[in-house]
């Protein structure tokens, strides 16, 4: 490649990985990769949607008769790429709490172990989804065409997924993952959200589920939708203070309409109905209704007025 400089450009490109990796005090990887990837990452997930739902997801040319031995092989392949993953991770975390090499592999085969166990469960849960997302959806003509093609089931398959990671103490997994299906659907999932059977995300591009997020059964969410943070606490030495409950709790058989936004830790009672464009920083009792009218209509009463919700 005469005329390009290609060799300048390899050393200081190699300058400044060296400035940056001494400013992080890492040490050299003279072993090889140590840290998890996401091409990795991203080709096993194809295999467990597949393994989860092989006539659907799985190869074309798949036959139901051969079934078990696609899933069987496709777990095989799929479960132990995991575990190359999850010990990248597990190493990666003990640089900075050093422990013995046995007892790394024994936590990264048991993550492995239970994440498969847990397989079944979730698939039952993601035909809770599409079933949800089928009926919730008057376009739908079938929950083949849910599964195939709409984007709020696609990002639950990963969360699902994600999530049980995250369970597992595997949380760097858990978010590439994630990000992953942000990318692919536009929806971004934290894999710590806590999101219970039968979710529907309608069309799905912008919306945002923070970490400590819970969502009860039957929930039904679109798009642009926020359920996020409203301040975050910082500690003695002016750092954030991670891990603290700080996102909405919704309740079963909730709808959130088109860019509502929900901020802070409040709960959104049983069957509430959030309108579109609806700004939200308080509770909302149970059978509630609150739109951007009742919202407007609050500016112009007393400040001591509480707000006005009308039973649905």
């Amino acid at each position: 490649m005469s005329g390009f400089e290609v060799d300048r450009v390899v050393d200081a490109l190699r300058h400044v990985r060296g400035e940056w990796r001494d400013a992080q005090k890492r040490p050299r990887e003279a072993a090889g990769r140590e840290f998890p990837s996401r091409d990795a990452l991203s080709t096993l997930i194809e295999q467990l949607k597949g393994a989860l739902f092989p006539m659907r997801l799985g190869p074309s040319d798949l036959r139901q008769d051969g079934e078990d031995f696609y899933v069987a092989h496709t777990l095989d392949v799929a479960l132990h790429a995991l575990l190359d993953q999850a010990r990248l991770e597990l190493h990666y975390v003990a640089r900075h709490a050093p422990r013995p090499a046995a007892e790394i592999e024994a936590q990264a085969r048991d993550a492995v172990r239970a994440f498969a166990a847990a397989l079944p469960g979730i698939r039952r849960l993601l035909d809770t989804d599409v079933v949800a997302a089928f009926q919730g959806d008057p376009a739908a003509h079938s929950v083949d065409e849910v599964l195939l093609c709409y984007p709020g089931v696609l990002a639950m398959i990963y969360h699902r997924l994600a999530n049980q990671l995250y369970q597992l103490d595997l949380p760097l997994l858990a978010r590439i993952v994630a990000e992953l299906a942000h990318g692919l659907t536009g929806i971004d999932i934290h894999p710590g959200a806590q999101i219970a059977g039968g979710f529907f995300i309608d069309h799905g591009t912008g919306v945002v589920i923070g970490e400590t997020a819970v969502i009860g059964q039957r929930v039904r969410i679109y798009q642009a939708v926020t359920l996020g943070a409203k301040r975050f606490p910082v500690d003695a030495h002016g750092l954030l203070q991670k891990g603290l409950p700080r996102h909405p709790v919704v309740e079963d058989e909730v709808v959130i309409y088109a860019g509502a936004t929900v901020l802070g830790r409040v709960t959104i009672g049983r069957g509430a109905v959030i309108g579109g464009n609806v700004w939200l920083t308080d509770d909302v009792p149970a059978g509630a209704s609150v739109t951007q009218a009742g919202l407007q209509n609050e500016k112009a009463r007393p400040a001591a007025q509480p707000l006005p919700v009308a039973a649905t």
